[in-house]
């Protein structure tokens, strides 16, 4: 009987040592989404800043067979934006464009 004791006693030891953190931890899992999915439907319910998109054809004078084949504008994206490099860089030609300097500043969406 003294050895269901001792049994007893290490599975009890190995379950309060188990049980109790991923309990704790699936509360956590639990609390986050709710958090997750209350932040997600207040952030569809501020609206996004508009900004003018600005028309880089027009500043930079190009010609009519070039604006055709031009990515930008068909895009709902800035220029500068469209022509990104795949690491995520901007070109040195948009760094020093006009456009690019004399684009709007958006508007925060947190004040």
């Amino acid at each position: 009987m003294e050895w269901f004791n001792s049994l007893l006693a290490i599975l009890t030891g190995l379950a309060l040592r188990l049980a109790i953190p991923i309990a704790i931890t699936l509360l956590a899992i639990y609390i986050l989404r709710k958090v997750d999915i209350r932040w997600q439907e207040e952030a569809l319910q501020i609206p996004l800043p508009t900004v003018e998109k600005p028309h880089c054809w027009e500043i930079n004078n190009c010609p009519a067979g070039k604006i055709r084949e031009c990515p930008a504008r068909n895009s709902t994206e800035p220029c500068w934006q469209v022509y990104r490099l795949a690491n995520g860089y901007l070109r040195e030609e948009c760094l020093a464009c006009r456009v690019f300097h004399q684009a709007p500043i958006p508007n925060p969406v947190h004040p």
